[in-house]
């Protein structure tokens, strides 16, 4: 018998054996689908991949020692931010099992001042930029502004009472965050930041 002919045989015979095995179901693994036009098409949600930040370079040693500060301050309230989105899903996830609004209110309260008791004195520490920062990566962390987080939370004249102390050190508690412009190059040191690049 000819070796090519051989060995073909031997190829469909291994594949038919393959395919006419019964499956493992301690291997099987089930994945939703959806059917388009006669194809099978799996549906999964894929996690975000960074590939890398390329390398910064800069035209003057003062644009560099600029971008090294704010490297330094969003890596300081970073982690501030991160901590308000999950208190606040937190006290969302407590909301609902609360019966009036009396109850809510004694419980942000509550939750006010464990904050105060654990951070005031490093939230007080802060420089008026990190603050402006942190204002900001609130916004970014929980999708609201921190005058609506307040208002909601505290009240409305609480929110304005805060909001008009914030402004006269400079501070907007109605701040957004805008990944796409003005705070590009913030999101891009946060999401290196976050993916452990610097």
């Amino acid at each position: 018998m000819d070796k090519k002919v051989f060995i073909f045989t031997v190829f469909l015979f291994l594949f038919g054996i393959a395919f006419g095995q019964e499956p493992d179901s301690s291997n099987v693994i089930y994945l939703p689908a959806q059917v388009i036009d006669g194809d099978t098409i799996i549906v999964a949600n894929l996690n975000p991949v960074t590939i890398g930040v390329p390398a910064k370079k800069f035209e003057h040693s003062w644009e560099e020692k600029q971008y090294w500060k704010l490297v330094y301050n969003i890596r300081k309230v970073l982690p501030y931010a991160k901590m308000a989105r999950v208190k606040l899903d937190e006290m969302n996830a407590h909301f609902l099992t609360l019966d009036n609004e009396r109850q809510k209110k004694q419980y942000a309260k509550k939750v006010e001042q464990e904050i105060r008791d654990q951070f005031e004195e490093q939230l007080k520490a802060l420089t008026v930029t990190q603050g402006k920062l942190l204002i900001k990566l609130i916004y970014r962390e929980t999708g609201n502004v921190s005058y609506d987080l307040v208002k909601e939370f505290r009240g409305g004249l609480s929110a304005m009472f805060w909001q008009t102390f914030a402004r006269i050190f400079g501070l907007n508690l109605k701040t957004k965050y805008d990944p796409a412009g003005d705070d590009f190059l913030m999101e891009e040191i946060v999401v290196a930041i976050e993916n452990g690049m610097i």
